[in-house]
């Protein structure tokens, strides 16, 4: 086989030898070195947060209007967007359907590496015919090295059928720009162990996922006051905070929480908005209704007609 003189121009693909052989090292030197690098990676994001603010707008507008978000990724960034995936459902009580992720290779190899699961474009167009991918939606291919056939096969489906495209790579120029209506790359550069993605790239994949969804769901209304008033308590720990969240937005006692979250069916939002307005949970749930569960739009809404008085 001939080598791919492609993947010599990539920089995650590129050997730093500045770095002291790691093995030549005491535990902790190794460990100053790995964290140098990892200090690099919020500045690069930085750099990029125009591209990810436009990624959010569009993302947000199209989930606001029916559409759905779908992470398309291998290895360690489809790992990563199915990580990323699965806690907006318990973070901003989101139907599951609303942000997935699609692996290459299925679900196992989420624990098991998939051989050449990644170099199936067809298999990536595939998948986004499976899951019946429309004009409302968005389609984010998820690549450090900006050229994984089984992203291109998503992307390139997804922009045929209309959807929005949105790219995250780590790589300049990276393949996938060409079928990106917004492309985010993140040069990370070198890893300290050559090609290992999931170092730097991967954690730059991470600090720009964590964005994307945020802050959609902050547009979404999914929040207020910087307070995870949309959260769906499914345990103890989320019971609990879900009380201490309305102690905080109405400065009550846990007991009074308690009640509140009660007579509201554990409803943190109705909750709130009773408390704040002094009105019935009926009322409550049908104002939220009416501003699209913008708890803040409500608050505001309500004290300006009372201003105006």
């Amino acid at each position: 086989m001939e080598p791919d003189k492609t993947i010599e121009r990539l920089q995650t693909e590129m050997w730093d030898r500045t770095i002291p052989p790691l093995e030549t090292l005491t535990t902790l030197e190794m460990l100053k070195v790995m964290n140098a690098g990892d200090q690099t990676v919020p500045l690069l994001v930085k750099e990029h947060l125009s591209e990810i603010a436009a990624a959010v707008d569009a993302i947000s507008e199209r989930l606001s209007q029916g559409g759905r978000m779908f992470y398309v990724g291998a290895g360690t960034s489809g790992r990563l967007g199915v990580l990323d995936a699965a806690e907006c459902p318990p973070t901003f009580n989101t139907d599951p359907s609303m942000v997935q992720a699609i692996m290459a290779g299925g679900p196992d190899a989420l624990v098991h590496a998939v051989e050449g699961a990644e170099d199936s474009m067809e298999s990536g167009q595939q998948q986004i015919r499976l899951a019946g991918v429309q004009s409302r939606d968005v389609v984010v291919g998820l690549s450090a090295s900006g050229r994984t056939p089984f992203v291109i096969g998503a992307l390139k489906e997804g922009r045929l059928r209309g959807a929005c495209t949105i790219s995250v790579s780590a790589n300049d120029e990276p393949e996938v720009k060409h079928l990106s209506d917004i492309v985010i790359a993140v040069p990370t550069g070198p890893e300290v162990i050559m090609g290992s993605t999931r170092l730097k790239a991967g954690t730059a994949t991470k600090l720009v996922l964590n964005m994307l969804t945020t802050g959609a769901m902050v547009r979404l209304g999914k929040t207020f006051r910087n307070l995870m008033v949309d959260l769906k308590a499914t345990n103890y720990k989320l019971i609990d905070r879900s009380r201490r969240i309305v102690m905080l937005a109405l400065t009550v006692d846990y007991n009074e929480a308690s009640r509140l979250l009660a007579l509201c069916d554990e409803e943190v939002k109705t909750a709130i908005a009773v408390g704040l307005l002094g009105i019935d949970p009926s009322a409550a749930r049908a104002l939220l209704d009416r501003h699209h569960g913008a708890l803040g739009d409500v608050v505001t809404g309500t004290e300006t007609i009372s201003g105006g008085r």
